[in-house]
C-alpha cells in the first residue's frame, strides 16, 4: 500500500502503538504538514505489520535521518538528519512487498531480509515467478535476525519435526515470515498437508496463540520481537530450538542464512539459550534514488545522535552498529551510500557488485 503525505498521517495515527517509536513518528508527520515554506522532502521506509522488529526499527531510523527544517542540530548534540527531508515508517505486509513496491519506485525505500533480497535481485526462489529485480540497492545491513518458533510452555511440541499435524501460524502473506516458514517446513521434511498452516500478522498469531487455536507460530525477527515479548508477558511460553539437520540444511541451501542463538532472558520465563538460525535485515532503495541524497542519509544513520536513539531501545537498537553496516550485505550497495563507506575506510570490494552473482540465493 503506498500513501499520500496526508495519509501517512493518518495511518500513523492508526498504527502509534509503541514509545519512542510512535511519538516520533506522528512528531515528523505533524511537522509535514506545519510549514509550507519549508518544502520538505518526503522519504518513506516501508516496514511492516506492527508488532514485528521492522516496525519499530522503522519509526526510529525515520527519527535519525529527518530533519524537517533547514540547518541541524547536530554540532550541538541533538538530531544528526538530512535538512529538509521528512521520513516516515510505513506499514507494509513486510520484505516481499517492500522489495517489490521499491523496485517499481513505488516506495523510496525499506526493509528486507538479506535473504529475501537475493533472491529479488536474482529472481530465483520466492521470485522466480516474477523474474529479477535487478534495480534493488542496499543502503546499510542493519541488524541480525532471528527465525523464531513459539509454543506455549506446556506444549508437547519439543522439536521443528514435533509440528507434523499442527496448527502453525506462519505469517501474512507477501511477509518474509511466510517464506521463511515455509523454507523451514520444508526442510524438515513437512509437504502442504502434513501441517495445517494459517497465514496471520504477529498481533492476530499471538491472540489465537492464546485463545489455544494455533499450537506454533513462527516468526523472523530481532529479539525481543514486540508481539513475542508481549504474548510471554500474557502467557508462558517456550521457543523451539532449529538444531541438528534442519538447521544444516538450510544453511547449505541458503547461503544468507546461519546460526544463531535466541539468548536466556530475551522473553519472559524462557530461562535458556536456544539455538536457531537468522540472516541480516538490510536497508534497500532503488539504485535510481538521488546518490546525494542516499548519501546523506547513510551518513544520518550512522551520526552520534542516531546512535543515541538506538541505544534507548531494548536489545534491538544496541546491535545497529556502524562496524557491521556491512555485514550480511546481499544487494550491490547504492553509488550514495558506497561513497558514504568508503570515506569511512571501509573495504567493500568484497560485497557484489551490480553485474555480479549475489551471495543468498537458493544453492
Amino acid at each position: 500500500m503506498v500513501v499520500s503525505p496526508g495519509e501517512t498521517r493518518s495511518l500513523l495515527l492508526n498504527h502509534c502503538w509503541r514509545g519512542l517509536a510512535c511519538a516520533s513518528l506522528l512528531f515528523l508527520a505533524l511537522l509535514s504538514g506545519a510549514d509550507a515554506q519549508t518544502e520538505p522532502r518526503f522519504f518513506r521506509i516501508g516496514a511492516a505489520s506492527t508488532g514485528g522488529s521492522f516496525f519499530e526499527i522503522g519509526g526510529i531510523v525515520a527519527s535519525a535521518i529527518s530533519s524537517p527544517v533547514e540547518g541541524s542540530a547536530c554540532a550541538t548534540g541533538g538530531g544528526c538528519g538530512v535538512p529538509g527531508l521528512v521520513a516516515v515508517a510505513q506499514a507494509t505486509q513486510g520484505s516481499m512487498e517492500n522489495l517489490r513496491l521499491i523496485n517499481t519506485k513505488q516506495l523510496e525505500s525499506g526493509f528486507a531480509q538479506a535473504d529475501l533480497a537475493a533472491m529479488a535481485y536474482s529472481g530465483t526462489g520466492a521470485f522466480a515467478e516474477e523474474g529479477a529485480m535487478p534495480r534493488l540497492r542496499a543502503i546499510a545491513s542493519l541488524f541480525p535476525e532471528t527465525l523464531h518458533v513459539v509454543v506455549r510452555v506446556d506444549s508437547p511440541i519439543r522439536s521443528i519435526e514435533g509440528l507434523a499435524g499442527k496448527v502453525v501460524a506462519v505469517g501474512e502473506p507477501g511477509s518474509g515470515t511466510a517464506v521463511n516458514a515455509k523454507m523451514l517446513l520444508a526442510a524438515a521434511g513437512f509437504g502442504e498437508g502434513d501441517v495445517t498452516r494459517k497465514n496471520l500478522r504477529p498481533a492476530q498469531a499471538a491472540e489465537e496463540m492464546k485463545a489455544g487455536t494455533v499450537d506454533a507460530l513462527i516468526l523472523a525477527g530481532s529479539y525481543p520481537v514486540p508481539a513475542i515479548e508481549e504474548l510471554a508477558a500474557a502467557l508462558p511460553i517456550r521457543l523451539v530450538p532449529i538444531t541438528s539437520g534442519v538447521a544444516a540444511k538450510l544453511e547449505r541451501q541458503f547461503s544468507s542464512y546461519g546460526p544463531a542463538t535466541i539468548p536466556a532472558g530475551s522473553y519472559r520465563n524462557v530461562d535458556t539459550d536456544t539455538p536457531s538460525v537468522g540472516f541480516y535485515a538490510l536497508w534497500v532503495v532503488n539504485a535510481d534514488a538521488d546518490s546525494e541524497l542516499i548519501h546523506d542519509v547513510t551518513r544520518a544513520v550512522w551520526s552520534e545522535g542516531a546512535a543515541k536513539l538506538f541505544a534507548k531501545i531494548d536489545a534491538v537498537g544496541r546491535q545497529i552498529r556502524l562496524a557491521d553496516a556491512l555485514k550480511g550485505v546481499s544487494l550491490p550497495l547504492h553509488p550514495g551510500a558506497e561513497r558514504f563507506y568508503r570515506e569511512q575506510g571501509f573495504a567493500v570490494e568484497h560485497l557484489p557488485g551490480a553485474e555480479d552473482p549475489v551471495e543468498g540465493t537458493p544453492k
